[in-house]
């Protein structure tokens, strides 16, 4: 990473080096000349600690990961979490019919329902963020900032790392289901909004405004799709 581009996870002030490489393989950790703590401290961590302090929802952590760290997978970890997602409606979609049909039109059928499963939730995600990213655009054009497109959407797409927890808990399927979706789906949230203020450095108020703007705008979407499926079914059932 080139100089210049880290950031102390501590007080987000802007860092030349991480660490100092000395002869005979001894390293120094750098220590901010701001707030005179180390710049970031989780080099010296396992990764499972990292992970532990971001599904925390601690700052520090969410600094480390998104500056300091090349961390390429967000696109990965996009299209897995849509996975995720669409086999979560389409699971609880295929329990609410009961067909035993083995014939090859009814597989098909079923896995192009999949399919459109993962379209929906891909739109429905490209709404969302378009949502959190107009209102963090307008918010920044007021008080005259430039926004950062490109690591805001990052931010986004790496921060909704939760709805991975949303398979096991399609797979151990219990009474409190309906519960733990809505638990994940405010964890996804929460870490979205973490997200959005360690890239800007910005208040709670604005992150959570921009991720409830956002999550609006998703479910308005939502309905729209619904109704307008509904009046198709009802219209064709007509003919």
């Amino acid at each position: 990473m080139a100089p210049g581009l880290f950031k102390c996870v501590e007080c987000n002030e802007d860092a030349n080096e991480l660490h100092r490489d000395y002869s005979n393989g001894i390293l120094k950790i750098t220590i901010c000349s701001s707030c005179k703590k180390p710049v970031d401290k989780y080099i010296e961590y396992d990764p499972v600690i990292i992970l532990i302090d971001a599904t925390l929802c601690k700052i520090q952590a969410f600094r480390h990961i998104l500056f300091n760290t090349e961390i390429n997978i967000h696109w990965k970890l996009c299209v897995f979490c849509l996975l995720c997602e669409a086999y979560l409606r389409w699971s609880l979609l295929q329990g609410s019919q009961s067909n035993d049909d083995p014939a090859d039109i009814i597989r098909y059928t079923k896995e192009w329902e999949f399919y459109c499963l993962f379209a929906l939730a891909s739109l429905e995600l490209a709404v969302f963020c378009i949502g959190v990213l107009f209102i963090l655009w307008t918010a920044q054009c007021c008080s005259g900032s430039s926004l950062e497109l490109k690591a805001l959407l990052k931010a986004l797409l790496l921060s909704s790392y939760g709805k991975v927890l949303l398979i096991p808990a399609v797979i151990w399927e219990h009474d409190f289901s309906p519960l733990c979706f809505s638990l994940i789906r405010l964890f996804v949230l929460t870490s979205n909004s973490q997200a959005i203020r360690v890239i800007l450095n910005c208040s709670r108020r604005l992150s959570l405004v921009a991720v409830c703007g956002g999550l609006l705008l998703e479910t308005w979407v939502a309905q729209a799709l619904k109704t307008l499926q509904v009046c198709s079914q009802d219209y064709l059932s007509m003919l």
